[in-house]
């Protein structure tokens, strides 16, 4: 078995995107529930930690919280006045920042999202310092989308990010990769690193999914950082062979040429076949197949240093079966849990043609990135 942090806390689950349920404003001690916000509410991964906790595997995962993120460790990401006017916001009653940016939050969210950023430091750092194999946050709100002076697609602070420059701050660390498969665009991230040199960023997401027209294969970074950013957009419906050639033929090549001391999964689920919010049809077993190639990638290149952060899934029933699964393989031990509905999803998979086609399009992305697989 490995030594597997699992980094949470409960109000990370009380942050809500809607102010209200019935007459009541959600803060103090008024709780959200599952019904009271967007797609992005506390159940999906609420109902992760408990089966987490119900299966037993708890037991077998060194169980942590952290500290919130300090001002410190936002300013090193985020201008200060946006910071202000956040904390402002949800000290008040909450509100958007902008009609577009569908990232709303209720009194309390700044708080909880530093609760959030300060999991995901201290996951880097626990692994860092050798107290752990690898680690996985159960970050929320999540991170990906945010910018620096924006949140954005249910993100209010770059828990990744955050991360990666207290990690550089405190360990010297010279070469990161993030491999980000959320089955959408990790535009915040992207654009924070876009032209940096020590941070490599690839994103595997659902071609022009969200955000709309972005993710494409021609953003490669620029300045330092050109080559350092690598897209990989999938056809809709691809399942589980369009991660498998993405593994392939992109991430596991592009990474073992980068070298890097540490790498940062952002850990989305929404590619599930049940997630309301896309279309690519996986199943828990590619989670399982997904986070062994980033186990054997670590151990290749940086004594397998690896810390998934929890992003996106937003199938209250299926995210607990597909990060069960992948907390499994990532401690390198089994439960009795199993997979209600494998069989149904292993039906649902497309044909030949499909994947050759889409193999043919990844190929060409390879390509055009110089990769050779």
């Amino acid at each position: 078995m490995k030594r597997t942090g699992f980094f949470t806390d409960e109000r990370c689950f009380w942050h809500v995107t809607k102010p209200h349920i019935g007459p009541l404003a959600i803060g103090g001690w008024v709780q959200p529930s599952a019904g009271s916000g967007t797609a992005e509410s506390p159940d999906s991964k609420r109902r992760l930690k408990n089966l987490v906790d119900f299966s037993g595997l708890s037991g077998r995962l060194q169980n942590r919280g952290a500290r919130a993120a300090t001002r410190e460790d936002l300013l090193r990401v985020h201008p200060a006045s946006y910071l202000e006017r956040f904390r402002a916001m949800s000290e008040a009653d909450g509100g958007e920042f902008a009609a577009d940016t569908q990232a709303s939050f209720s009194k309390g969210s700044y708080d909880f999202a530093c609760v959030s950023s300060g999991l995901a430091i201290a996951a880097v750092d626990a692994v860092m310092r050798g107290e752990l194999d690898n680690a996985y946050a159960l970050c929320r709100p999540p991170g990906h989308h945010c910018l620096p002076d924006m949140p954005m697609g249910f993100c209010f602070l770059a828990n990744i990010p955050i991360a990666i420059r207290a990690a550089q701050a405190a360990h010297g660390l010279r070469r990161v990769a993030v491999v980000d498969w959320d089955v959408h665009h990790g535009n915040g991230t992207e654009a924070i690193f876009y032209d940096s040199a020590d941070v490599l960023t690839i994103s595997i997401h659902q071609e022009n999914c969200y955000p709309p027209g972005s993710g494409g294969v021609e953003r490669r970074g620029e300045g330092a950082g050109e080559g350092h950013n690598l897209n990989v957009p999938l056809l809709p419906g691809g399942g589980h062979e369009a991660y498998v050639g993405a593994m392939e033929r992109i991430v596991m090549p592009a990474l073992l040429r980068y070298q890097p001391e540490l790498i940062i999964i952002a850990c989305g689920y929404d590619a599930g076949a049940f997630d309301p919010l896309a279309r690519m049809m996986l199943g828990s077993n590619t989670y399982r197949y997904l986070i062994g190639c980033m186990m054997k990638i670590a151990d290749a290149c940086c004594g397998g240093r690896l810390v998934a952060m929890h992003e996106g899934g937003y199938s209250e029933a299926y995210v607990p079966f597909c990060g069960h699964a992948l907390l499994e393989t990532l401690a390198d031990t089994t439960s009795d849990v199993v997979d209600p509905v494998a069989p149904f999803i292993a039906m649902q998979q497309p044909g030949a043609r499909f994947v050759a086609f889409q193999n043919m399009l990844l190929d060409e992305q390879a390509q055009a990135a110089g990769l050779k697989t």
